[in-house]
């Protein structure tokens, strides 16, 4: 079968009564589960497999995609209303989406991220339509050496995280590199900085870190602070109109980080998460004004919420392609798949052309439906902000406690969460940065990884990095990302002087 005749079969699919009910069933239950801060789409999904067991395994595969994507979607809620990121894909959304809220601007904020979750949504699916058969090949070039320099690359920007001393932002990416070091070592199974606890073997999950650092912070924050006058604290909605310069503003950025992520999400292991990070970054570097970001900046916000809901897309195509899985929700996916008694890979497109493509054409009128489901509810969603500040710290707190306690039933998870929360609140005090600590989280074990198996396999050589034509490119971008702030800073002083 051919492409266009896979399309026109996956658009029967799509649009077929039950398809559409399937799809809007997925994305409903997706926004609720991302707009919920600790609850991600994994656990919806791996919850679904027994439920879809003897349906369809077109509908039932597509219905758990809407989930994915709709929780990536719905995700940046809590991010900008709370500063609770719903999912890790929408951590980045939080860095300018709250303050925004802070501003009394919450109803153009979610207005900004439901339309750039849209259009980055929508350029996904298109690209993932037209190239989705010859990118598996794309995703397979990619072997140790170039994911090791694609993470470097990735670590060169930290210093664009940082809003004041550089110094600090470097102490706080050391200080994420130690932590993802944690737990066993991926290539000896030995345990590494465990201090004899049981508890740490597995390492720290990502959304501990994160709620603790962000959401709980703003709890500890909020609660010393709580004798301070309540104006401007963000308990104004504003309105959600976008005029012709924030759209002028969004169109930029959501253009040129809906590729970014797309391309991004094709590579396994990269992710929403990887990805919405290293487009606000790239954002951040190419802008007129990058003072402006992380204070309620409009491409800020719409980079990170374009760039995340492309990468979901893009993770489609080694899943299904070449089934290997792209990140932990592509994973429990991969076993839904074997469960309905198909195995994704290259035969999944000749053997059945209708789950292939039924699932790509899904999308289109998932991210639709997104749209049509979020803006309307936007004046509902953050009326939020008008709870009374006791019972919204509660709420938080609460959210908080029962999303970290659902991934892994550990109540060594929650004295971790609550002891992150006190940690991201002393490096707000002492004015030291979380995105780096959070980036060098994400990254570290990662680019550990790439780097010893680029290691192993070159017998110790550190030549190997140079050549791989992929690999080389990416740290000569490296090299340029690092240096080009430090020579533009010593051109600006020769100026000055």
């Amino acid at each position: 079968m051919g492409a266009i005749e896979g399309i026109l079969t996956g658009f029967e699919v799509a649009f077929s009564w039950e398809g559409i009910l399937f799809v809007l069933l997925g994305v409903f239950v997706g926004t609720f589960i991302g707009m919920l801060p600790g609850l991600g789409p994994i656990s919806a999904i791996a919850i679904m497999i027994p439920i879809t067991y003897g349906m369809d395994p077109t509908l039932a595969l597509v219905m758990m995609a809407g989930v994915y994507y709709g929780a990536v979607f719905g995700g940046s809620t809590s991010s900008i209303l709370l500063n609770a990121p719903g999912i890790s894909g929408t951590v980045a959304s939080s860095f300018d989406g709250y303050p925004m809220a802070q501003q009394g601007k919450a109803g153009k904020a979610l207005a900004i991220a439901a339309i750039s979750s849209f259009a980055g949504g929508t350029i996904s699916v298109v690209l993932l339509m037209i190239f989705a058969p010859m990118l598996a090949s794309v995703a397979i070039s990619f072997g140790p050496p170039a994911y090791f320099a694609l993470m470097l690359l990735g670590l060169t920007a930290i210093a664009s995280l940082s809003e004041g001393s550089t110094i600090k932002a470097l102490i706080s990416a050391v200080v994420g590199f130690m932590i993802a070091t944690i737990g066993i070592d991926p290539q000896t199974g030995t345990g590494r900085f465990t201090f004899g606890s049981m508890n740490l073997l597995d390492g720290i999950d990502f959304l501990v870190i994160a709620l603790g650092l962000f959401a709980i912070a703003e709890v500890c924050y909020l609660v010393m602070n709580r004798h301070k006058s309540s104006a401007g604290s963000g308990k104004e909605i504003g309105s959600l109109k976008l005029s012709k310069d924030d759209a002028k503003e969004m169109s930029g950025p959501v253009g040129r980080q809906s590729l970014l992520g797309f391309i991004l999400g094709i590579l396994p292991g990269a992710g929403a998460t990887i990805a919405s990070f290293i487009s606000y970054i790239a954002e951040k570097r190419i802008a007129k004004k990058p003072e402006e970001f992380g204070k309620g900046s409009v491409k800020g916000l719409a980079a990170p919420e374009a760039s995340n809901n492309a990468a979901t897309s893009g993770a489609f195509v080694p899943l299904l392609s070449l089934g290997i899985p792209g990140s932990g929700t592509t994973a429990v996916m991969l076993g839904a798949f074997l469960v309905l008694g198909l195995e994704p890979g290259p035969m999944l497109m000749g053997d059945h052309p209708e789950v292939f493509w039924g699932i790509i054409a899904s999308m289109y009128i998932g991210n639709i439906f997104l749209l049509v489901l979020n803006l309307p509810l936007i004046p509902y969603i953050a009326r939020i902000l008008t709870i009374p500040r006791p019972l919204l710290i509660s709420l938080v707190l609460m959210f908080s406690l029962i999303g970290v306690y659902a991934i892994s039933f550990s109540v060594f998870d929650l004295y971790l969460l609550l002891a992150f929360g006190v940690i991201g609140f002393l490096m707000r005090m002492f004015a030291f940065p979380a995105p780096p600590f959070i980036l060098a989280f994400i990254l570290g074990g990662m680019m550990e990884q790439s780097f010893r198996q680029s290691m192993t396999i070159s017998n110790g050589s550190i030549s190997i990095m140079f050549e791989n034509n992929i690999s080389l490119v990416l740290i000569i971008l490296s090299v340029l990302s690092f240096s080009f702030p430090i020579a533009k800073s010593i051109w600006s002083k020769k100026k000055v002087s």
